[in-house]
């Protein structure tokens, strides 16, 4: 599954990194230690999290992963949506609790 079925199929909303919708989706992580996200999130993953300040990029990128899913409502500012079109890392939106999402999307058979 490419980052843009995965918008497509749960309904979310990309907001930035929309050139790298073709990223394929190996997994999932859950966090919001940005530290934890760097030791335990597999490469390729789509990474559900609350945090939406630039760094979140910046690990996206170390790792690899294939879309950032920022869950609860939560919206990145200006200057973090600006880093994700630069590096090509989708970030989409959710307004479903990250439990909640997970579940879901795990139930899909997609991590």
């Amino acid at each position: 599954m490419q980052a843009s079925d995965l918008a497509a199929q749960f309904n979310l909303t990309v907001v930035a990194g929309k050139d790298g919708q073709d990223r394929t989706v190996n997994g999932g992580h859950c966090g919001d230690l940005l530290s934890e996200v760097m030791a335990n999130a597999p490469v390729g993953s789509v990474w559900l999290t609350i945090q939406t300040h630039r760094n979140i990029v910046a690990v996206a990128v170390l790792k690899e992963m294939a879309a950032i899913i920022l869950t609860g409502g939560n919206v990145p500012d200006a200057e973090t949506r600006t880093k994700a079109d630069a590096e090509g890392i989708p970030i989409m939106l959710s307004d479903q609790r990250t439990y909640d999402l997970a579940g879901k999307i795990y139930t899909a058979g997609v991590m």
